[in-house]
């Protein structure tokens, strides 16, 4: 498991080739980068050492929606998230990614992203699926209207997942006393400090 951001290897997916290599250069500045052009060349790619997954929704052969489902079989520890043109739907909800990104994408937010991801894999399946459950909902947040929120069995099937997470995350913490606290914080990257986006 990587846990600082220089170990980290990111594989990027995408059939523009050029946009492939310019993400690739920006995340060579503070990670191992490595390009894939289609959805096939991706699952050849990947392996356990990829960390990050930037993957392009639509292209030809395997889509992006594909290869996650594949990851999935495969039983992979990689974060994935979706960089793509194409607008959200409700069908994200149960997808298995990590966040969803509108293209265009420029370097600090793309940068910022990776970082994100990099420090969520530290952390357990719960949290982890918390944090997962949060982006998605914010994704739909800022893509839907209110009506279509409110009309939609997806989004109120997140709301009670990610409440019955919240729930159990509170009830952990009750039965934590302070040397458990002690242990959990030291056991964080960077001595206890936890990137401030997460808790946004």
């Amino acid at each position: 498991m990587t846990t600082t951001l220089s170990d980290a290897t990111v594989l990027i997916v995408d059939d523009e080739q050029s946009l492939a290599d310019l993400y690739a250069y920006w995340v060579d500045e503070f990670a191992e980068a490595r390009t894939a052009y289609d959805g096939t060349e991706a699952l050849e790619k990947l392996d356990e050492t990829i960390d990050v997954m930037l993957l392009d929704r639509r292209m030809p052969g395997l889509s992006g929606d594909e290869v996650v489902e594949e990851v999935e079989k495969r039983g992979f520890d990689v974060r994935i998230v979706m960089v793509t043109a194409v607008d959200p739907g409700f069908d994200i909800v149960d997808m298995g990614i990590d966040d969803y990104l509108i293209k265009p994408v420029d370097q600090p937010e793309l940068v910022e992203t990776v970082e994100r991801m990099v420090v969520r894999s530290t952390y357990d399946d719960q949290l982890q699926e918390k944090f997962r459950l949060v982006e998605k909902k914010v994704t739909l947040e800022s893509a839907k209207t209110p009506h279509e929120l409110e009309e939609s069995e997806e989004y109120a099937d997140l709301i009670r997942r990610l409440d019955a997470i919240e729930r159990d995350l509170d009830s952990a913490v009750e039965e934590f006393d302070d040397s458990d606290f002690a242990v959990a914080f030291r056991e964080l990257p960077n001595g206890g400090s936890v990137d401030s986006t997460e808790g946004d």
